[in-house]
């Protein structure tokens, strides 16, 4: 077999399989018992996988039908995947009791990855809530490195709403991910990963059961995810026709879980290419932690003049953007208007803030006039419901609300409207996730909360694009799902964080394992304002924790924004230290995150993070998380891609020293503290004193 071919094993008269194999992966179809085996490269196996589906109260799949035929001979297809070929199997019942069931494969002839949909079909009018790709009761792991190399099952959580983590359980372990997850060895990273590249109809789930002798029992892919981490309330909404699609699902072995991770990223963008952003990382200041609900205009004012006058340098393509968070409706429209031409007149740009899919009022305000419907809707109307037309329960205090009713899509046309009036350039959605809760939609013909939330979703980026607005405007969501992704620039990759070193421990366990959301699936990951010195309210933090936090940031690839109040002296003061750093400052201008090096277990987060400039040259993170005990970390430069025998040169970027070392970096962090590198291969030699000083830094 050449490298970059397909082989192809025919049925012959004496068997029932068909075998695809690219030399990285492999399926193999036993058209006898109507299973798949997945194979991977690394010594990965699914075995004996079924697709399945819940057909009048009991899964029934491909395994349970009687007839299983190839639909023709491989077609060759040519997509943004590459080159290829297309298996499609026929499962049928000759009675009929069934609905038949296509089985569709795409392999390519590079990559070790394989693609996977199922389709319905029937005379009559199928209704299906949950539709699994993949399950299988026996999944073969590569095999381990040492005794200490645990497998380890990846779960991602639908959304970024309620504080929650992202987990790396070692086995045993059962648990739910949403939308993709990876099954890896935790010390040579080997494993598979698995994830939907559609997200317009189906919330996907990834289920996954291990034992105590470290052996996984049960994969499952499905569509038709609904629990309280998706935040719903009812089952997931059927879907109904004559014909169903499943999700298109994601197979991929690989020798590192991490590439795994992000070539998922990169298929995802295949599918639906993310929003075009051309202005560079956004640069600002949001009100939130510095104002929270008491946000004036005097603080607005002030904050702009003193980037102006004091940060001169703290600008990414010519301007900065400083935002308004919730509660601007503090302000007058004059107060709003005076606000925005004095941010422009500083050389700045505004951004501003609104909850499309969310309603904070209670019910002596149902009967509240919608804002652009001329009085023919009430709040009431749009309030998303069940079907037996109660009001679902709230989720963070605000009530639902149904993104296909007309009433909102005039609502959105008349703040959106607005915003551009009032030239704003940026926009922070929040509590996106009301819209993607399953419910009875106004619009008959939507059926599940994700086509719902899609549906909206793409209709508010409609709204605001370049070619209707006139300029470039900035879409950020905060509390959302992960997907769908095309419709904004960036998304949070966690909750709400602040300042304090558990906040940034918090937003790091989402970039540990979330990374390769950045420049991929969206432009740029968002770590929330950056508060170097104290959130309105809260104590204020130690400047160990605050240059953390900004460390944090700046290496999440990443909307810059920060939210501190600079009135306050201890902030300024940290503000113009800190950001007067050009070193540090183009790394955030890159817009590129860090990938995590070490890997925590459970809800923990990494402790090391790089960035490859290029062969030669990589930058470094490294993180202390403990506010009280100073901690020793030892970078393998090995992990980072370099050989142990070169002779580097390190540069502090923060205390912009220089040492030079040779082989494992010895980091020593006081409590709280972070430090930021960059490792650059030396030519020629040094001698045997340079080659430990590495060892004190």
């Amino acid at each position: 077999m050449t490298e970059g071919s397909i082989r192809i094993d025919g049925i012959q008269s004496s068997s029932s399989l068909l075998h695809l194999d690219n030399g990285r992966a492999a399926v193999q179809f036993d058209l006898q018992s109507g299973t798949t085996t997945y194979t991977g490269a690394n010594g990965s196996e699914v075995r004996e996988a079924s697709v399945q589906f819940r057909w009048q109260g009991r899964m029934v799949g491909t395994h349970n039908y009687r007839k299983h035929t190839l639909t023709g001979a491989p077609v060759q297809v040519m997509d943004g995947f590459g080159k290829g070929v297309h298996v499609t199997i026929l499962h049928e019942m000759e009675d009929g009791s069934l609905p038949s069931l296509l089985q569709h494969c795409f392999l390519y002839e590079e990559g070790g990855f394989v693609l996977i949909r199922a389709e319905l079909s029937g005379s009559e009018r199928l209704k299906i809530n949950r539709f699994a790709v993949i399950q299988s009761s026996s999944v073969i792991a590569p095999a381990g490195s040492c005794g200490e190399d645990e497998l380890t099952v990846l779960r991602v959580p639908f959304d970024n709403d309620k504080w929650v983590r992202y987990a790396a359980y070692p086995l045993p372990c059962e648990t739910e991910s949403y939308e993709a997850s990876a099954i890896y060895r935790r010390e040579s990273r080997q494993g598979l990963v698995v994830g939907s590249l559609t997200h317009d109809l189906w919330k996907t789930g990834i289920r996954v059961k291990g034992n105590a002798t470290g052996q996984i029992e049960n994969l499952e892919v499905f569509g038709g995810a609904a629990s309280e981490l998706t935040r719903d309330s009812l089952p997931h909404g059927y879907v109904t026709g004559s014909k169903i699609v499943s999700p298109l699902v994601w197979i991929s072995f690989e020798s590192d879980y991490r590439n795994g991770l992000e070539a998922f990223g990169r298929a995802n963008a295949i599918i639906a290419p993310p929003l075009e952003w051309k202005e560079g990382v956004p640069f600002g200041w949001n009100s939130w932690s510095a104002a929270a609900d008491r946000l004036d205009y005097d603080l607005y004012a002030a904050t702009s003049d003193f980037f102006k006058t004091e940060l001169p340098a703290f600008r990414n393509e010519g301007t900065a953007y400083v935002n308004f968070d919730s509660f601007w409706t503090n302000l007058t429209q004059q107060q709003i208007k005076d606000a925005v031409d004095l941010v422009h007149g500083n050389g700045h740009k505004a951004g501003t803030y609104w909850t499309p899919f969310a309603f904070w009022g209670g019910p002596s305000e149902f009967d509240r006039e919608v804002e652009g419907t001329g009085g023919r809707y009430t709040y009431k109307d749009l309030l998303l419901r069940d079907s037996e037309g109660e009001v679902l329960p709230d989720l963070d205090g605000g009530l639902a609300i149904d993104p296909t009713h007309p009433g909102a899509l005039q609502r959105i046309d008349w703040y959106m409207d607005q915003f551009i009036a009032e030239e704003f350039d940026y926009i922070k959605l929040d509590f996106m996730g009301h819209g993607a809760l399953e419910g009875t939609h106004h619009d008959p013909a939507i059926t599940t909360g994700m086509a719902a939330y899609h549906f909206g979703l793409s209709y508010l980026a409609e709204r605001l694009s370049p070619e209707r607005v006139g300029r470039p405007f900035f879409i950020n969501l905060s509390i959302a799902p992960i997907f769908p992704h095309q419709f904004a620039h960036s998304r949070r990759v966690s909750c709400d964080a602040f300042g304090t070193l558990h906040d940034t421990e918090y937003m790091l366990n989402s970039l540990t394992h979330g990374w390769w959301l950045n420049d991929a699936v969206y432009r740029f990951n968002d770590p929330d304002h950056c508060v170097l010195y104290k959130s309105f309210n809260h104590e204020a933090t130690t400047r160990q924790e605050g240059r953390s936090r900004l460390t944090a940031s700046v290496i999440s690839g990443t909307v810059f924004l920060l939210g501190d109040d600079y009135r306050v002296e201890e902030a300024a003061s940290r503000a113009c230290a800190w950001l007067s750093n050009e070193s540090v400052l183009e790394i955030a201008r890159l817009g590129k995150t860090f990938v995590p090096i070490d890997s925590p277990v459970q809800e923990g987060s990494a402790n090391i993070f790089a960035l490859h400039v290029n062969e030669n040259s990589v930058y470094v993170a490294v993180f202390n998380y403990d506010a009280v005990q100073s901690a020793v970390r030892t970078v393998d430069v090995q992990q980072l891609g370099l050989e142990i025998e070169a002779h580097y040169e390190v540069f502090d970027l923060w205390e912009q020293t220089q040492q030079e070392g040779q082989g494992n970096l010895t980091v020593n962090l006081e409590s709280a503290e972070s430090k930021l590198f960059k490792i650059k291969i030396k030519n020629g030699e040094v001698n045997e004193d340079e080659r430990i000083k590495n060892e004190n830094i």
